[in-house]
């Protein structure tokens, strides 16, 4: 899941410096360099107004938290796990023989949207670097949290496969996504937040019918998924401000991320 999702970044990132290359060639050398030092100064420069709503809207970390609760219980509330038992045996009786790998399209469907509509001139609510950063942040808390529950609860799957069901990684990644666009776009139109989360519901319901994984680990991946991009849009603003500051004499600093030669690094880089 992790290397799927560095994956799309290293990609995206490639992308955008191929048009900025593109443009660059198309000026003369100082115009196009002054527009690519104007570029990223706006981007990063200027902070995402997301603190704020986030603060005065701590009940929405309820939600994501009562899901994540209700596939923690299932392993000691045993009417809870035996939903999980109904909901199998339903799926097995009435469509024994589905397989679908659709829920890797739905999985992905909610973020390719977010840069969709940026590429077709609907804003978002932040610039395309910290809106990356922003999925870069999400995908690694719900990657290293998800995975360490996996290996720590060690539940098999219900196709008897292995023994990292629980929580749903798909679900997760699928619900990360569905928040992610909900965040950048929910402001624009609600239509944007049904779209997102219709298609991580819909990737959840295919992990259950492909017996990849029970209705517990799946509400649990969901709560992970929402709870990691919040908490990435929480974060996000005080991490980004202490690697892109301004010291005592006007200075600014900032750090950024940088893909060459089929290697990730860092760059440092300061205005004076």
């Amino acid at each position: 899941m992790k290397s799927k999702i560095i994956s799309i970044l290293k990609k995206i990132i490639l992308a955008s410096l191929c048009i900025v290359s593109v443009n660059a060639n198309a000026q003369s050398v100082d115009t196009a360099k002054k527009k690519v030092i104007d570029t990223i100064k706006k981007d990063l420069f200027t902070a995402p107004d997301t603190v704020k709503k986030l603060h005065s809207s701590k009940l929405s970390l309820i939600v994501p938290s009562a899901l994540i609760g209700y596939g923690v219980v299932s392993f000691v509330i045993h009417p809870v796990r035996q939903f999980d038992y109904y909901v199998r045996g339903t799926v097995k009786k009435t469509d024994p023989g589905f397989h679908t790998n659709a829920e890797s399209y739905f999985l992905f469907a909610p973020i390719a949207m977010v840069y969709g509509l940026d590429l077709i001139g609907v804003q978002g609510k932040n610039t395309f670097v910290d809106r990356t950063a922003l999925l870069g942040l999400s995908g690694l808390f719900v990657g290293g949290s998800e995975d360490l529950v996996k290996h720590g609860t060690h539940r098999l799957r219900p196709n008897g496969k292995d023994y990292l069901s629980f929580p749903s990684g798909h679900t997760g990644l699928a619900f990360m996504g569905a928040e992610f666009l909900a965040q950048e776009y929910s402001e624009k139109s609600p239509v944007y937040t049904v779209i997102g989360y219709t298609a991580a519901v819909t990737t959840g319901i295919f992990r259950m019918y492909n017996r990849d994984h029970w209705f517990s680990d799946v509400v649990a991946g969901a709560g992970f998924g929402i709870l990691s991009t919040k908490a990435a849009y929480l974060v996000y603003p005080y991490l980004r401000n202490a690697l892109t500051h301004k010291g005592k004499n006007g200075s600014s600093a900032m750090i950024m991320p940088t893909y060459q030669d089929g290697k990730a690094g860092f760059s440092f880089a300061m205005q004076l």
